[in-house]
């Protein structure tokens, strides 16, 4: 073997072993405090995460909603070009999905209040 080729690969194992001594966890993100804080111990601290999730899935809950009343209304207005149904249909359409949205919300509050 040449001895520049020896060189060249005690040098390479030697950088690839103090690879992991020249990583900094400088500039990882840290975990933010639940909404209601981080309380006075770790049980606390969990389920106040756990109620943030809860927040998190009604939120997707009426994101949810939301579209399908949009697609649903959006279908009735299609509706309308072909003959097969009115204005006055699609009005009804959405001032129902509004209604629907509304007490989604308010019912989504309740159960996250009562957490």
């Amino acid at each position: 073997m040449k001895p520049h080729r020896l060189t060249f690969r005690t040098t390479l194992a030697a950088g690839i072993s103090t690879l992991p001594a020249l990583s900094f966890a400088q500039g990882l993100p840290t975990i933010d405090p639940p909404s209601r804080g981080t309380g006075s111990g770790i049980m606390q601290t969990i389920r106040n995460y756990g109620y943030d999730m809860i927040l998190l899935v009604a939120l997707l809950v009426v994101a949810a909603m939301f579209i399908g009343v949009c697609y649903h209304a959006y279908g009735t207005y299609a509706e309308i070009h072909t003959g097969r149904k009115t204005w006055g249909e699609f009005g009804l359409t959405v001032a129902v999905g509004a209604v629907l949205l509304v007490i989604g919300i308010w019912l989504l509050t309740e159960a996250t209040g009562i957490l």
